[in-house]
């Protein structure tokens, strides 16, 4: 799509509007991988805090051992102005508002070159809610990050129906080349693939609670105990399977009429039918042969032990009430 090379992060200008808690993680992260940033914000108050925030970035950066060291240059300014003519990619970090959103990136498709890739940070609102028209949705899509981006380096790339497929390309390229893995979403959905999953559970959190089930204490050490060691490590597909002889298979035929009940409790239909579970099966068999199972398992079991003793330490020094 563009004239620089796709293997060059350190060739590229990136503008990031907005310089919130977002937008400086995303600079300290993508000037650590040598790209050329400008942050912009027009308050003077955090364009002020920036250098603390960046200092902050980059020490937890290097404590999180993921610091790059390309030491690309890193200019803040109120208005990106000229920045914007240059930008390879521009970032938009500003408030989850959809008139804003709308507003700035209306003045993006006309500030920028036809070939710069427009890109927002929101939470939820997808780009063809900004951008109705599939015409002006060519170059532009959704990244979203996990926050703090500068430690959790996964970004959730999301196509409107007219991004064309070589931008999502371009952007994959240039937040791996961050460090990040880029997960590239098939098309767009409310909430994406994170606040999907993340609200699943929040949602049966809440039910449990308002149920009786248990009170907030007891699903707090459920998840911190149980299930997050766990996720640390694997997914929620190679948990199932490395929690039960036969694999996906074995753990749908076991346990999928229960979680269907569970579901259809609650309102929602759930249907793990044969297909499904073979296509998942596949995909699980492409990322690991069924004769490396037993090894990973051994595995996960050692490395759970290893974050286990480290979580416990870290919490002995979590800050006390009062």
């Amino acid at each position: 799509m563009q004239d620089k090379p796709l293997s060059s992060l350190e060739s590229r200008n990136v503008t990031i509007l907005g310089a919130g808690s977002i937008g400086v993680s995303f600079a300290a992260v993508l000037a650590d991988g040598g790209a050329r940033v400008c942050l912009a914000d027009p308050d003077p108050n955090r364009r002020a805090a920036v250098a603390a925030s960046l200092a902050v970035q980059a020490e937890a950066i290097k404590t999180a051992g993921l610091a790059l060291g390309h030491e690309g240059q890193l200019t803040v300014v109120d208005d990106p102005g000229d920045h914007l003519a240059e930008a390879d990619l521009v970032m938009e970090c500003g408030p989850e508002n959809l008139e804003i959103k709308q507003a700035i990136f209306a003045d993006l498709l006309k500030s920028t070159d036809a070939e710069t890739i427009l890109a927002t940070a929101s939470s939820a609102i997808t780009i063809s809610r900004i951008l109705p028209r599939e015409a002006d949705q060519r170059r532009c899509l959704v990244a979203h990050p996990v926050n703090p981006p500068a430690i959790l380096r996964v970004i959730e790339l999301v196509p409107a129906p007219g991004t064309d497929p070589t931008v999502t390309e371009t952007a994959a390229d240039l937040f791996s080349q961050a460090g990040f893995e880029a997960v590239q979403l098939g098309h767009e959905i409310e909430g994406f693939v994170l606040n999907r999953l993340q609200g699943a559970v929040l949602r049966e959190a809440y039910r449990l609670v308002e149920d009786g089930v248990a009170d907030v204490a007891g699903i707090e050490a459920i998840v911190r105990l149980g299930l997050g060691p766990r996720w640390a490590l694997s997914g929620p597909f190679e948990t199932a399977e490395l929690n039960t002889p036969g694999g996906i298979p074995a753990h749908a035929e076991r346990m999928g009429d229960a979680y269907r009940r569970m579901g259809e409790a609650r309102g929602e239909t759930v249907d793990w039918n044969d297909t499904l579970v073979e296509r998942v099966n596949a995909e699980r068999r492409a990322a690991l042969p069924a004769a490396a199972i037993p090894a990973r398992a051994a595995w996960r079991s050692r490395a759970v032990a290893r974050l286990v003793a480290e979580r416990d330490r870290l919490m002995k020094d979590e800050p006390q009430d009062g």
